[in-house]
């Protein structure tokens, strides 16, 4: 299959709060590594793995739940997203110099280049879209926000990811 034809490529893996969110950056860059952006975009990377970071964490601390990423590249965007298994959507909050913690949102709304959390009936999954330098610096539009699909557009992509032996899928 030649790139021309390949829409998407996404990657899943669940993350137990027994694993921590260590194990969620390193299985992260081995993927980032895979498309080449450790190379090309090395800051990138960095705000990725901060962000993955940050969604993990709050996936184990404030919902007291598994996290399970997925990785979604679709040429134009990576799409990282977390779920858990609680239904509250959280809210960005402005932390003050004595709190230890409460940045989490907004480390991610700095760093992603777009984000929204998507109620469903067991949990919640948040999606921030990263896209990369070259793309960015053309002009590129973000890509459509999913809570509010434009009818027919054509950027739009449905990746089903299974966890596989590798954590490995990906969709045409």
């Amino acid at each position: 299959m030649d790139e021309s034809s390949v829409r998407a490529v996404g990657w899943a893996q669940s993350f137990p709060i027994s694993r921590g969110v260590r194990a969620g950056r390193i299985w992260a860059r081995r993927h980032l590594d895979s498309l080449e952006w450790t190379k090309n975009a090395p800051d990138m990377v960095d705000s990725v793995l901060l962000s993955i970071s940050e969604l993990v964490t709050n996936a184990h601390v404030h919902a007291h739940s598994d996290a399970q990423l997925v990785l979604t590249w679709d040429s134009q965007c990576l799409h990282v997203s977390v779920h858990d298994g609680d239904t509250a959507i959280p809210r960005p909050r402005q932390a003050d110099d004595t709190m230890t913690g409460g940045r989490g949102l907004a480390i991610v709304d700095a760093l992603a280049d777009s984000w929204h959390t998507h109620r469903q009936r067991d949990g919640k999954t948040i999606t921030a879209c990263f896209i990369p330098p070259e793309l960015a610096s053309a002009g590129q539009p973000l890509p459509p926000d999913p809570a509010r699909p434009e009818a027919g557009s054509s950027q739009d992509v449905l990746v089903v990811a299974e966890e596989q032996g590798d954590g490995a899928a990906s969709s045409a």
